[in-house]
Parts: C-alpha cells; sequence; structure tokens
C-alpha cells in the first residue's frame, strides 16, 4: 500500500497543478499574430507542408504552396519555434509576439552540418534540447543514414556519455554514464520495447533506423516520467507518426536508402513512404540488412554475421483537434554470439571444459529472434480553456527468441509487454505549466530449455506522475513526482510487489540570451529486476552461473546534476557533471566456487555511487569549418570499500572538424580513450587506443527531393583496440579498417 508520506507528496503536486488550471480559466492573455515563410536555403524555393510549431504553446501549423504559414491569436509572450521537414535539418527560432503586432519568423532548411537538436522525450513534449532541464542528444534522420546499424548500442556507441555493451555486434546495446542492463530504458515512441536485452548481455536491441524521424538520448535518471528502470537514462526511438504528427499533410513523401561496407560484407536497403489525403495519412516501410563476420587487426572473428528483415504499415486520422494513428511493425533476424560455444558446452557436467573441439560446428552459438509491436495514439489537441492537449498510448510487443546451438534450440524464451500511458498538458497561459499523467503495463514471461533460468512469471505496475515547470524573470524552475506500484508473480515462489515515491527539482537560469545554467536534484527508486530475483543456473550471457535472491529490496537513488551551456552563433558549448549515490545497490558479487565451469555469482545489494561527466566544444573557425571537440568520463565503486563497478567505461576524448563546401561536408575525427585499470575482481585490465575515422558526403537538394552520397574509413590506421564494456574483450577486438558507402533519396 502507498505510505502517508508519499501520498502526501504527490498530494502536493497535484494541488499545484489545480491551482494552476483554475488560474488559466480566470483570466485570458492580450494576443498578436505570428507569420512566415519556408524556403530551400541552396536555393530559394518554397518549402510545401512544413510544419511550424511553438514549442510552448503546442501549437503548429503547414506551410501552404508559396511556402507561408500563420498564427492568430498567441498569447503574447517569448516563444521557440521550431520548423520541421522530412529530410531537412530543424531549424529553430526564438521570437517575441506583442499585444495586437505581428512577428515575423521566416526558416532556410538544409542539411546542416551542426544543427539544432529537438528532444520531446525529456519532459513528453517538443523542446530544444539547449533548453532542457536533463542532458539530451538528439540524431535525426540525416545523422542516422551513415550511423545504422544491426543493434541500437552500435547506432549511439560515439555520442557524448553513451557506450556500447555486446558480446558481439548483434547484442550491442547503450550503457549511459555508466548505467547497464536494467537501469537504461529503451523505448519506442515513448513506450518500452518489450525486448530482452536488458537481461544479458548475449541478447538484442535491434534497430531498423530508416523509419525513425530521430533517435533521442536522455542521460540520467528518467524515472520520473518512464518508470523505475529508467534511473540510468532512455533511449527513445521517435516517429513522426505517434509522436509528432498532429495534422495530416497533402502528397507523398518518402525515401530510398542504400548501404554497404567492407570489412564485414555489409550490404542494407530500405524504402518507405507516406501519402496524405484529407485528413488522412497513410505509411508503409521496409527494410533488410545483412553483414558477414567482421575483420580485426587479429583476423576475421568467427560467427559474427547479423542479418534482420524489418518492417512496418500504419494510418493516421489527424482533425482540427481530436488525432489517431495506428501502426504495425516487426523485426524478424539471425545473429551469431562469438565465442559463447566455449561457454556453452560446460553445461555438460561429463564434459571436461579443458578438452578441444574437433567439430568446428560445436562452438556455433546463434540468436534467431522475431519481435512484433502494435502502436495505438490517439488524442485531443488545441483545447481552449486549462488543457491544451490529452494524449493516450496504448501498445502491445512481443519479443521471441531461441538460443540455438549446431543450428539445435538450447533455450526459448516468450515475452508479452501490455503498455498504457495517458498523458494531460495544460495550457500555457501563465507562469507555470507542466504535464500530468498514468502509467500502466502488464508482462507475461516464459522461457524453455537448459538457460531458463526463472520461472513463468507475470509482472504487473501502475504509475501516476506530474512534472511541472514555474517561469520566473530569467529563470524557470521544474519540479514534478511519480508514485509507482509494481510486482511480480512467478509460477511456484512466493509474490513479491515494491512501491516508491520518485521526486526531482530543478532550476533552469538563462545567464544571457545564449547561455544558460541548469542544476537538478534527483530521487529515483529501482524495483530490481526479474532476473535478480530469481534466475539460478548457468547464465552464458554474462559469463557466470548466477544465483539470485527473491528477497532483494528495492534501490534508492539520491543524484545532483549540473549543466553550462553555451548555444551562439560561433560557439556552441556544453559541460554536464553528474553525481550519483544508489543505496541497496544490485550487482553480481562472484564467489571461488565454480559450477559447469562458470564461476557462481550472486546477485547482492551494496551501496554505490557514479561521478563524472561530459563537455562539449564546437567552435567556427570560419563559416564553413568548425572544429569539434568533446570528453566524457565516468568513475562507478562500491561505497563500501570503493571497490569498482565491471564494465566502467575509460575516460574517452574526440578531436575532429566539420568543413563544409557548397553541398559537401568532410568530417575527420580522432577518437582516443585511457586504459582502464580501475577493475572489479574478475576483470582484465583494457589498454587505451587512438582511432581514426573519416566522414564525406554530397547533398543535392530540390525543391521537393534530395540526394545524398556518403562515404567514410572507419579506423582509418587500422587499430587492434578492445571495448572494455564486451563480455569478450579478450577474446574478439574491435572492427579493423573498413570503407562505409550510402545513398539516400528523400522526397517530399
Amino acid at each position: 500500500m502507498f505510505s502517508s508520506r508519499t501520498i502526501s507528496l504527490f498530494g502536493l503536486f497535484l494541488l499545484l497543478g489545480a491551482a494552476h488550471a483554475l488560474h488559466l480559466w480566470a483570466g485570458q492573455s492580450a494576443t498578436g499574430t505570428l507569420r512566415g515563410r519556408v524556403t530551400v536555403r541552396d536555393n530559394g524555393a518554397a518549402v510545401i507542408q512544413a510544419s511550424v510549431r511553438i514549442l510552448q504553446l503546442g501549437r503548429s501549423a503547414s506551410t501552404d504552396g508559396d511556402g507561408r504559414y500563420e498564427f492568430d491569436a498567441v498569447p503574447a509572450g517569448r516563444y521557440d519555434l521550431v520548423c520541421h521537414m522530412h529530410a531537412l535539418s530543424d531549424e529553430v527560432r526564438t521570437v517575441t509576439i506583442a499585444p495586437g503586432e505581428v512577428a515575423v519568423a521566416d526558416f532556410e532548411l538544409s542539411f546542416a552540418p551542426l544543427r539544432h537538436e529537438i528532444t520531446v522525450t525529456a519532459t513528453g513534449r517538443e523542446e530544444t534540447a539547449f533548453q532542457s532541464f536533463q542532458a539530451v542528444t538528439s540524431l535525426d534522420s540525416f545523422n542516422l543514414v551513415g550511423k545504422n546499424a544491426f543493434a541500437l548500442g552500435e547506432v549511439v556507441r560515439d555520442q557524448p556519455g553513451v557506450h556500447a555493451r555486446s558480446f558481439g555486434p548483434g547484442s550491442s546495446r547503450p550503457v549511459l554514464r555508466g548505467f547497464d542492463g536494467d537501469r537504461v530504458l529503451v523505448l519506442a515512441d515513448g513506450l518500452p520495447t518489450g525486448t530482452l536485452s536488458a537481461q544479458s548481455g548475449e541478447h538484442a536491441e535491434p534497430l531498423d533506423a530508416g523509419h525513425l524521424d530521430r533517435l533521442e538520448i536522455v542521460k540520467g535518471p528518467a524515472t520520473l516520467l518512464y518508470g523505475s528502470n529508467a534511473i540510468g537514462g532512455v533511449v527513445n526511438a521517435v516517429t513522426e507518426h505517434h509522436l509528432l504528427h498532429e495534422h495530416a499533410h497533402e502528397g507523398l513523401r518518402g525515401q530510398f536508402v542504400a548501404e554497404g561496407s567492407t570489412n564485414n560484407r555489409r550490404a542494407s536497403g530500405g524504402a518507405g513512404a507516406e501519402y496524405g489525403f484529407g485528413r488522412w495519412i497513410v505509411w508503409g516501410h521496409g527494410s533488410r540488412q545483412v553483414a558477414g563476420d567482421y575483420r580485426s587487426p587479429l583476423g576475421r572473428v568467427e560467427n559474427s554475421e547479423t542479418r534482420m528483415t524489418s518492417g512496418n504499415v500504419g494510418f493516421g486520422w489527424f482533425g482540427a483537434r481530436p488525432f489517431v494513428s495506428l501502426g504495425y511493425y516487426f523485426n524478424d533476424g539471425r545473429f551469431g554470439i562469438p565465442y559463447a560455444g566455449r561457454f556453452h558446452h560446460h553445461h555438460d557436467e561429463g564434459v571436461d571444459p579443458e578438452d578441444e573441439h574437433d567439430d568446428p560446428d560445436a562452438d556455433q552459438v546463434d540468436e534467431t529472434f522475431t519481435w512484433q509491436n502494435v502502436r495505438l495514439t490517439a488524442g485531443l489537441k488545441d483545447l481552449g480553456g486549462a488543457l491544451e492537449r490529452i494524449r493516450v498510448a496504448a501498445g502491445f510487443s512481443r519479443w521471441m527468441h531461441q538460443e540455438r546451438e549446431s543450428d539445435v534450440v538450447a533455450t526459448a524464451f516468450d515475452n508479452r509487454t501490455y503498455n498504457l500511458r495517458a498523458t494531460v498538458e495544460q495550457k500555457k497561459s501563465g507562469p507555470l505549466n507542466g504535464t500530468t499523467g498514468v502509467q500502466a503495463f502488464r508482462r507475461r514471461y516464459r522461457s524453455e530449455g537448459e538457460e531458463s533460468l526463472a520461472p513463468p512469471t507475470a509482472s504487473r505496475g501502475l504509475a501516476i506522475f506530474t512534472l511541472q515547470e514555474l517561469q520566473f524573470g530569467r529563470g524557470t524552475l521544474q519540479f514534478g513526482g511519480r508514485l509507482e506500484h509494481a510486482g511480480y508473480e512467478p509460477e511456484g515462489l512466493p509474490e513479491r510487489s515494491f512501491t516508491g515515491f520518485s521526486g526531482a527539482a530543478g532550476l533552469n537560469l538563462k545567464l544571457s540570451h545564449d547561455t544558460n545554467l541548469v542544476a537538478n536534484y534527483t530521487h529515483s527508486y529501482r524495483v530490481p529486476a526479474l532476473e535478480e530475483l530469481y534466475n539460478n543456473g548457468p547464465h552464458i550471457g554474462n559469463i557466470a552461473f548466477e544465483i539470485g535472491d527473491p528477497d532483494l529490496r528495492r534501490e534508492a537513488a539520491d543524484g545532483l546534476d549540473a549543466s553550462l551551456r553555451h548555444h551562439g552563433e560561433l560557439v556552441h558549448a556544453r559541460v554536464n557533471l553528474f553525481f550519483y549515490r544508489i543505496r541497496d545497490f544490485v550487482f553480481l558479487a562472484f564467489t571461488d566456487e565454480e559450477r559447469h565451469g562458470l564461476r557462481v555469482a550472486h546477485f547482492s545489494q551494496a551501496g554505490a555511487r557514479f561521478a563524472g561527466g561530459e563537455a562539449q566544444l564546437d567552435l567556427a573557425l570560419s563559416p564553413a569549418l568548425w572544429l569539434n571537440l568533446g570528453m566524457d568520463g565516468v568513475r562507478a565503486e562500491l561505497t563500501d570499500g570503493g571497490v569498482p563497478l565491471p564494465r566502467i567505461p575509460p575516460l574517452r576524448a574526440r578531436f575532429g572538424f566539420d568543413a563544409r563546401y557548397k553541398g559537401f561536408l568532410f568530417r575527420p575525427e580522432v577518437v582516443m580513450a585511457s586504459d582502464q585499470d580501475r577493475l572489479y575482481p574478475t576483470e582484465t585490465r583494457t589498454a587505451g587506443y587512438t582511432v581514426v575515422n573519416l566522414e564525406a558526403s554530397y547533398i543535392l537538394t530540390r525543391a521537393h527531393h534530395a540526394h545524398v552520397l556518403a562515404a567514410s574509413v572507419f579506423n582509418v590506421g587500422d587499430r587492434l583496440y578492445r571495448n572494455h564494456l564486451s563480455f569478450i574483450k579478450d577474446l574478439a577486438p574491435e572492427m579493423g579498417r573498413g570503407v562505409r558507402f550510402s545513398y539516400s533519396l528523400r522526397f517530399f
């Protein structure tokens, strides 16, 4: 049951929201008009059906046949505008609306080397990453073309504060600020994907980036909006159809992408289109990617191939106020797990682990998977009065995968998840605005076979939350809370349930027009994961014989984040610092005992702390040449004795340039990492490295279509290096030298 303390705390936030609603009903603001024109920067052509959005108000308009838009009855004030068109970069303008006057804001869209980042994940509504209270990185569709890969971790691993854990390229998953597994939540349009990648180092988090509008990474606790297992952060795959579209467009939009690379002989292709007529939009997309074994400087890494087929179809109806969209998504694929056979054959108690295998197929362990997902989004917008928007999102996902040894099914998994999320956005018409919502989920998990470590289990959860912002002078105060209840119902074992409160407060202070100082305090909690409570048996994905503890307590974390940001015409700079102290941190404590050739490890609890930061500097040496510098690092350890936690990324730095001439873009980059010698007792030291990458592209933009040709050389020096976050880093180095080519056609 909920304690009186948590009920009182959450009640405070609801009362504040109610007070604001009464204020909104009581009065109206003086209004003005906003209009402008949207064109293509390279040739001045009008952009038709571009979307212009007033972020603070949540209002949108589309451009007409001459590229013009207009908003009437805009409350007086200062607003951020974002202009968006499929395939082109978003542009942001700040405009002041005076009572009874007309403000003009024109936009020129292009493929820009450095662009404004937009996020809808940090607060549940669109805003610029510069204004966000949390540290956010947003990759748009243009960025994703050159970074597309089989697994999510490979796509985002080079972003500030982001690394990739892996058991080979097919199982790569993001690590945010040193947090891994169940502490990093992966979403699709704001709802959990329902995969099992958090459960094991060898499980997949596949990604079809071709149909995404952008990929957003929120670093630091996001439990307030998304749940207890977002204690380390969130990665959200965002499409226009479920989070961004709120009005229909006329005509056809789409894309075609083809990619290929040497080294692992990767080839991929995809095509998609959406068609708008009246108030309707229909869409579809399909892709296929295949890659062979990759080569390191030491030679080919056996059984590291990947292949996947993906697709989606859907439709949406967008009225003056109501809107609804429904989509079906699937991924189907297979990937190899390098060296897993060396551990899998230890399951046989009669086999000597030191025996050599003459049969090469004995070491082949693959994973096949099928992911199906249905998403429904519906709501009401421009409601008037106290409310701006009501949005309801519902989803069902089914993840099935099989671990195959020499093509014989050793273990099979079936995970079904039902999610429901409803939010109400308050209308911005005073110093206070925000979002309040409810979220629920139901999960059914089952596994069979030699690595069926946990019993069939049903999980459930229910939460209410609110996030409010109060503006005053040069500053904005953000505060909120989440009350959440979750429970497990395992077959044959006692049930467990948990109730907890997460809260946050932050200050965003505008030091100048281009400079912000942001500080946050967060209190968050995490429910122990199913595998931490109930696993009992050999687990190759973590190279351990795992023994769970059904009596584990919930984790509780207190954290401080500080960020200094500058976004001027010649300098873009950002410094983020963080410190988190976690009580009852769950970790694998290894013993000297062995079973099935694997070291026995118990899920235990102790205090832990994480501290570190990220820094970025983009400096304009000339209008067409930018210098890019970056650095990130984290130190994580158990509080008692200062024992380092396992698989914590080393200090990393970047140095590069963005050079542009007309449609040509050239990006050389040097990535440097220090050695990692702060080691958990079962780890080995990882040497530092320096890797050079080169990227070049040419963009030809016309009024209604654009061609993008790109080529890159990665690991130019064929440097031998290892990823400290790989479970098999001592056996499999990272990829050696290779060349990647891509062609993209976007029409709009």
